[in-house]
């Protein structure tokens, strides 16, 4: 074979073994019995390890080489260029760490599945300080210019750093603090859902698959499952699987499914980063689901499956889905609120591996924060600092993606509006193809081919920024309360 054919065959075993693991997690998350933890765990481990050990072969690295040497092809150029960061950052990193590392995270998964439904901080406490300990590890196999935490940042977003994210959230927080206040002093007053109404699990899936139906998602090539927490995850090309919330966890999975076929299992055939990945979640979820023109289509399958509901509107439905009020647990937020959350996660985040925040220290520095930031006293662990999956997983870093996600969607669909008019009366017409084929060929089918700030700036004509942000929820909340 040929250079390229043998690069790229090294680089699909790799990402084999990456899909293995991803099936093995799926299974664990949603139906494998507690005691298969200590078995599961130590597969995960073997499995790691070898991945680990093909991405750090010596001889794929002289393939690195001698590809960087050479005039490539995009596609190609894209490969290497992903694989190259990849290589860098594991031939730091041991083997034997790697497989600790895998087995810790498997076994933190089933306990903080049983710490959050005990809602018992102290059963997960030995397993997050175990994680935070291996974490502190990583850090100093990789090393760092600027302070630990950007290591872990870096990871979900390249090139995003505390010094990137802090003045981001404080010009957010200074604008959503004030409109959040103003909402709150609006006197505009959402109806409620009555405290007697029941919706069972196959009604709700029932209605969720409709949904995500009409989104475009392929149930031939995915499938929805529960779990304690919403996710979703790319197994492979033809098996994308999702969680609650339909809208959010469908955006993902249109995204996997969107991903180019022809570079299956390998970087350029995989999604570029998670803040572009939580872009086409959160838009659908927000900028499309949380809107009259959304109800005006779903209402009747909502009437059909819950007739006991009272007589709403489809307005009623938006402004109920649209309620703005603190609250305590981040994927039930509204759009107002929803960046304070990840901005106390960062907060938190940054506090553990910038500042040494001690393990049984992490509920009372979340509690007080909460409280300082929205006049809330946490009530109980689980509504509190054990509500995500994400500490379980090592997944460091991640929480801040979802605000870039945010940013990303309004820019997305400012730029989706003047390419195809104006979104409701798309969404109205029941014909939702075009937002997904211009969603498809704009950020999915490109894969890893051009960086995150890249990809958004092409598909959008202007570089990352706030401002579509801010001037989407500031002019869509104060129209739905009259400010």
């Amino acid at each position: 074979m040929s250079l390229e054919q043998d690069f790229l065959e090294h680089v699909r075993n790799i990402h084999r073994f990456t899909a293995i693991q991803g099936h093995l997690g799926w299974d664990q998350e949603t139906q494998m019995p507690k005691k298969g933890a200590r078995a599961r765990g130590d597969i995960l481990a073997w499995l790691a390890t070898q991945s680990h050990q093909l991405l750090t072969d010596s001889e794929f690295g002289r393939m690195l080489d001698e590809l960087e040497g050479q005039d490539l092809a995009p596609s190609l150029n894209a490969n290497v260029r992903e694989m190259r960061r990849k290589y860098d950052e594991a031939i730091k990193l041991p083997s034997e760490f790697i497989s600790e590392f895998t087995k810790v995270r498997s076994g933190a998964l089933v306990a903080w599945q049983d710490a959050r439904s005990k809602s018992d901080f102290s059963l997960f406490a030995p397993h997050l300080k175990a994680i935070i300990d291996l974490t502190r590890q990583k850090i100093d196999y990789l090393g760092f210019e600027h302070t630990p935490y950007d290591v872990l940042l870096d990871e979900y977003e390249r090139d995003m750093k505390v010094s990137d994210y802090d003045p981001l959230f404080a010009g957010l927080k200074a604008r959503l603090v004030p409109l959040l206040k103003a909402i709150m002093d609006s006197g505009v007053k959402p109806l409620a859902l009555p405290g007697e109404l029941s919706f069972s699990i196959e009604d709700q899936i029932s209605f969720c698959r409709k949904v995500s139906t009409k989104m475009g998602f392929d149930f031939d090539g995915g499938k929805m499952d529960v779990s304690t927490h919403p996710f979703c995850a790319g197994l492979w090309s033809g098996d994308t699987r999702f969680l609650y919330a339909v809208m959010h966890e469908s955006g993902h999975g249109l995204y996997e499914q969107g991903l180019p076929l022809e570079h299956e299992l390998t970087p350029l055939g995989q999604a570029v980063s998670l803040g572009v990945h939580e872009s086409q979640s959160r838009l659908w979820e927000n900028q499309i689901g949380r809107t009259s023109a959304f109800w005006e289509i779903a209402l009747p399958w909502f009437k059909q499956l819950f007739p006991q509901i009272p007589n709403w509107t489809a307005a009623d439905l938006n402004l109920i889905a649209n309620e703005v009020k603190p609250d305590f647990i981040r994927v039930e937020a509204d759009e107002v609120t929803y960046n304070l959350h990840v901005m106390i996660r960062y907060e938190i985040e940054k506090k553990i591996f910038n500042q040494d925040l001690e393990v049984e220290d992490i509920p009372q520095a979340w509690n007080q924060m909460f409280s300082d930031w929205f006049g809330l006293e946490v009530p109980s662990d689980e509504m509190g600092c054990l509500q995500d999956i994400h500490w379980s997983m090592g997944a460091f870093g991640y929480f801040p993606t979802y605000t870039l996600g945010n940013l990303y969607s309004a820019q997305l669909l400012e730029s989706m509006a003047e390419d195809l008019g104006p979104i409701d009366e798309i969404i109205e017409s029941g014909d939702w193809s075009s937002m997904l084929e211009w969603l498809g060929g704009k950020i999915h089918a490109k894969g890893s081919l051009l960086s995150p700030s890249e990809l958004i700036e092409q598909a959008t004509g202007s570089a990352p920024s706030p401002d579509a942000y801010l001037k989407y929820v500031e002019e869509k909340y104060s129209r739905l309360y009259g400010l």
